[in-house]
Parts: C-alpha cells; structure tokens; sequence
C-alpha cells in the first residue's frame, strides 16, 4: 500500500475534505497502525475551530484510536510487533523531560502529545504514534467499542478510581452523554451507590437501564443540590456534562469532604463562593483522561464487567455527518468512524 485516505479540515472550522497521502514510515520509538475505527469526542472542536496553541492547518483530528499496528520504528523495544491490536488516546505520548513526567505524571506533561494537535489523529487510514501511547486491546473488545474507551472510557473510569469514594458511597454522575452514560456504568460496577442527573423526566428509564440507582431531573424544580442532600449528600459528583452552571449546581449537593471531579469542559467559569467549600471541607478537582496504562486497565474493567460503549459508527466518507451529530448532540451516544470491517465488528 503505497497511499492512505484522511479526512482533514483545510483550515480554522473547514468541513473535513478526504484526501490522499503516500504512507509514512515511523521513526525510532514509533510505530505504524492502521486504524480500524476511531471515535469523534467534543474536544475535537477545540482542535477544528483552531481554539488551542499551536495547531497546524491542514489537520486530522481523532485522539480515540483503535487499530493494529502495521509497522514498528527503530528503538521500540521487544513489546510490540506488527499485528498488535492498540488504541492511543488523548494521551497520545509524553516528553519524559519536564517534572511532571520526572514525577512519573506523564498525563500532565507540559508537552503531551495529543493526536490531532501533536500530530495527525485518528480520522484516516493510518497513523504514526509513539510507543510510549499504546494500550492493548483485550480479546473480547471490538476495535469500535475500544476506541471510545481511549479517552472517554478512561477519564470516567479513572476519575471515579482516583476520587475519594469508596463501595457503598453516594456518587452521582452530571451528564448522561458520550462520558456520562460510561461514567454511570462504571459507578454502579465499582460499587457506589449511583446518581444520575440530566435533563428531562424522559431519561429516567435510560439511567436506571445503565444500573442508577437513583435519577435527578435537573429541570423539575428542586433544587440539584438539594435532591442530593436528601439522599444524604454525595461523596464524590463525577461532572461530564459540558455545562458550568449545571456543574455548580451540584456542589452544595455535596457530602462533607465531598469532591467535585471535573471532566467535562466548558468555556464559561465555575460560580463558587469559597463558603461552599471552606465550611464543609469540600474539594474541587479537574481530572486529565489517564495514561496508556490507565487506558488498558479501563479496557479490561469493561470486559470483565461486560461494559461496552453506546456507540454508532460511519464510514470515513461520512466524517462531516457524524462529526455534525456529535456537535449537535444527537450522538446516541458517541460516533465513531469505522474505517475498516474490523472496526465495524462487534
């Protein structure tokens, strides 16, 4: 194979136009995959309409990778070969440089090495990544189910992993969109005692089918925050929804010591007074996705506990549509392009 397809946004907020490109080779510490199915996240927008540093034009996004590596680089040791099944997220590598990575905290490296930004992502028909972003993917798990799981999967499984809530706690989860609706299965398989909290009366039945425990209607009246304190306070709300006067909502609705743990992104501030944390000890947090590492454990939480993305999925061709669904969150409930049978296969 001597060219490969991309679907590429020419320049700031351009609709994605596929073209043609000669095969790549990968350099020390790198390898070839081709893509099988990459999945379409919110934050792709940030890279299309050109609203963080440093982007080039023309750009591929996709930071939810899953494929098989075709060819492996110079100096990338025995772990890999060709034929490896892998995904690479929004951790797409690290410096290894910087204090961060010196501290082994390589999710927050100073130049992380996310695809679409560092280099081209996920929607084409290869990539070239560095070793140090590849997680293996389970027997059991679809590369369009794995996909997913490269960035929202793992910020959802890792930012409840890493709060301060223990089984049998209160953990209510805002937002039952691509993150939320993992994040509420990874709440109830990990033990909590589950909230789900979204819009409208109609998603009741659809939070209690993900295992909820109990559902919030943000629009019936009562108070978030107080909703919450009557099932006795939250110990820890996981925030998925983009929406920072929904996420403020919710932090009088926590416990004392509770935790707010941020992961859905929304350019307007959070509206705390610092009361709302001083008096009751409460903690605010953002939480960054999660390292490769962090990304294969989040694979093999989901097949041993039969978990799997709502996902539909579209052909390369179809990039502009699905990447139009996600953005005016008709998504049910992430799009993911699925470039090859493999990818396609559940």
């Amino acid at each position: 194979m001597s060219s490969y397809r991309v679907a590429q946004a020419g320049a700031v907020g351009a609709p994605f136009e596929i073209v043609e490109r000669e095969v790549p080779r990968p350099g020390p510490g790198q390898v070839r995959i081709g893509v099988d199915a990459c999945g379409i996240c919110h934050s792709d927008a940030m890279f299309v309409n050109g609203a963080l540093p440093d982007l080039r034009f023309p750009l591929v996004p996709g930071h939810e990778i899953a494929g098989r590596i075709e060819e492996v680089g110079e100096g990338t040791g025995s772990r890999w070969k060709a034929g490896d099944r892998v995904t690479v997220g929004w951790f797409g590598g690290s410096c290894h440089h910087c204090t961060a990575c010196r501290q082994g905290d390589y999710i927050v490296c100073e130049r992380l090495k996310v695809p679409g930004w560092a280099y081209d992502g996920g929607f084409g028909e290869q990539v070239i990544a560095p070793a140090d972003a590849l997680a293996r993917i389970p027997d059991g798990l679809s590369a369009a189910d794995a996909g997913p799981m490269a960035c929202a999967g793992v910020t959802t499984y890792n930012g409840l992993r890493r709060s301060s809530a223990r089984p049998g706690d209160l953990v209510a989860v805002l937002g039952l969109g691509g993150l939320g609706h993992l994040g509420v299965r990874f709440a109830t398989a990990m033990g909590f005692e589950t909230v789900a909290i979204a819009r409208g009366a109609d998603k009741a039945d659809f939070a209690k089918q993900l295992g909820a425990h109990h559902y919030i209607d943000s629009t019936a009246g009562t108070p978030v925050a107080d909703a919450l304190q009557s099932l006795g306070g939250a110990q820890v709300v996981l925030a998925t929804a983009a929406n920072s006067a929904a996420i403020t909502a919710t932090v009088d609705g926590l416990a004392h010591r509770g935790e707010l743990v941020v992961v859905g992104a929304d350019a307007e501030p959070l509206g705390l007074h610092p009361t709302q944390l001083l008096m009751r000890g409460r903690v605010v947090r953002g939480h960054p996705s999660g390292t490769a590492q962090d990304i294969q454990d989040t694979m093999e939480f989901c097949v041993l506990q039969g978990i799997r993305p709502m996902i539909e999925t579209m052909p390369l061709e179809h990039a502009n549509e699905a990447y139009g669904k996600m953005l005016a969150g008709k998504a049910r409930f992430r799009m993911v392009l699925a470039h090859t049978e493999a990818g396609r296969a559940h």
